[in-house]
Order: structure tokens, then sequence, then C-alpha cells
């Protein structure tokens, strides 16, 4: 009997996903699961498995060893299937920069099957929705970065996907763009669309995410909501920068010795679980009574930037394979 969807599976799920790329395992046994109408974010530095985890996904890469479903249907069972129901934007546009704005949606829509008046109206749309209209008869060779990325998740939404991939959707964008994208991704939410985002952007993941999972050398290491993972680290955390290199090794003994756990370090940048409210007092009057300068100490709330270097440790954008 032939495999179908079931209206209760979740939107995405893999288990035990594994990819190698000769001697470099890209993937070592990844497993996801995401409701259907929710956002998870994936999370990791470059080289940690995302777009290869996102590719196989969609179809376009075969794992080694592992199962997964899009929509109930098996991505390599099926996956004449999970393409009907899906939308990829990867981390660079992927228009065609010889045609307009309009004539890059209308290929993708006669493409997909949908008759002249169909595509023109979806086209439409899709141009007035993502503020476009004004440069619909323009060559995209002169669309600046974040138009060239609006036009590229409006071609993801032609065929009006009940499953969305953005594989890094904001590189490259200034801060206003990014924004801009950012509300359009919660606009598409609101109305029913699955999004698996992957982001190498700490910030993006804790203001979009319903669910995020850490990914780190083709494995997820942690997994929950951004307040959960957060109070892996507390609720606070105490952050020290050494004035001079030279000072790291004795405040980070100073900081072990305060807390009762080692600092993470990021350079010069020193962070410790701030749970105790005693442990700025205790370090202040530890870099008096050893004459050690700071640039500075802060007492703030901890984010996933601790995360990520609590489960790591390294930055979220350091490459780890």
């Amino acid at each position: 009997m032939a495999e179908s969807a079931r209206p209760r599976d979740p939107a995405i799920r893999a288990h035990g996903l594994s990819k190698c790329f000769g001697p470099t395992r890209a993937l070592a046994g990844v497993d996801l699961e995401v409701p259907a109408g929710s956002v998870l974010g994936m999370l990791g530095p470059n080289g940690a498995g995302k777009t290869t985890t996102v590719r196989v996904l969609t179809t376009l890469l075969a794992p080694d060893s592992g199962d997964a479903w899009v929509g109930g249907f098996h991505v390599q069972r099926q996956a004449h299937a999970v393409r009907q129901l899906i939308g990829l934007t990867g981390q660079y546009a992927s228009v065609d920069e010889r045609l307009t704005g309009r004539e890059n949606l209308m290929m993708i829509a006669r493409l997909l099957g949908q008759s002249r008046t169909e595509a023109r109206t979806r086209t439409d749309r899709l141009l007035e929705t993502f503020s476009l209209a004004h440069a619909a008869g323009r060559a995209t060779r002169g669309y600046s970065g974040g138009m060239r990325r609006r036009l590229d998740l409006a071609a993801s939404l032609v065929g009006r996907p009940r499953i969305l991939f953005l594989d890094e959707p904001t590189t490259g964008l200034d801060p206003r763009a990014r924004l801009e994208l950012w509300q359009l991704i919660r606009e598409l939410v609101a109305e029913g669309t699955t999004v698996l985002l992957t982001t190498q952007y700490l910030e993006e993941a804790d203001a979009l995410a319903d669910e995020i999972v850490v990914v780190d050398q083709g494995r997820v290491i942690a997994s929950g909501t951004a307040e959960q993972l957060k109070s892996q680290v507390g609720a606070r955390a105490l952050v020290v920068v050494a004035a001079d290199d030279a000072e790291v090794p004795a405040l980070r003994g100073l900081l072990r010795e305060a807390c009762d756990r080692d600092p993470q370090v990021e350079g010069r940048r020193l962070s410790v679980p701030a749970a105790d409210a005693a442990l700025l007092r205790r370090v202040v009057r530890g870099l008096d009574e050893a004459s050690l300068s700071v640039e500075e100490v802060t007492l703030r709330s901890a984010s996933l930037d601790d995360v990520f270097l609590a489960l790591t440790g390294h930055g979220a954008e350091t490459p780890s394979i």
C-alpha cells in the first residue's frame, strides 16, 4: 500500500539523518520535529550541518542513512509529493538577473502549471505583498540586496507552499531589510505556514522561532524554546572584558574561583552564569585585590549567545568543520 500523509503528523520529522562528503561528516544523526504552523529555528555556525539538513529535507540531497518526512511524505520515496508542498529560499538570491521582477515570478508560476491568468493574478499579488510593484518592470540586476531577497522569498511562495524552508534568508541584508523580512515571515506563519529557518544570527532565532535547535558538528546538541535554552546558563550572566590579552588567564581563574565553574571565554570577553546576586560583589572585590584591569564588568540577562558559548565553547559565527 502506498504511503500517504497523515493529518496528525508533524509538518517536518527527521530521524537519524547522516551524510558524509568524503572524509567530512556533515550530518551525524540529526533528529527534528516541527509542528504544523510553527517556526523552528536551526541555529549553528558555518559548517554545522544546517544547509545539508535543508537540502535533505527538500529532496535535493539523499542522506547516507536516516529517514525524514515532510508534510507526512517520505523525502526519498515520495519526493514528488514533498515538492508539491514546499517552498525554499537559499542563502543567496536565485532570481534571473536578466528578467524583470514580474517576469521572474510569471516564469515560475507557469513552470508550476498555472494558467496565464492564474500566474498573472498570483504575480501581481506577490509583488504587492512584498512591496515590489513599483519595480516590477525593472531587470532584477538593478535591485538592491533587500529587494532581491524579497523577490526570492516571493518566488518561493508562488506555489502557495504549506511548508517553507528559509536557509539563512537574511544573509547580507542591512538591518532595515532584515526587520522587514522578519515581519513578512511572521505574517506567513500567522496564515498557517510552517517554517524551518536556519540562521547564524542569535537575535533572529530569538525573534522568530517557537522552538530552537542548536546544531554543531552535524548533531543537534540542544533544543527547546529560547527561554528554556537560556535557563540552562542561568537567568543572568556576568560579563567581564579584560583590558589586555595578558590579563585573561588571571581573570579566568578569578571567575572560576568566584562561581565554582569555568567561564566561557571569547577573546578578551569572559562570562559566567550569575544566579547568585552576591557574585558581582565577589568579582569586583577580587579584581581590586588582584589589581586586575578590565574594560567592562556587566550583569545582564542571559542571551542565546551565552547558550551557544556554553554548549559549544565558541561563538555562533565560528566555523566548526
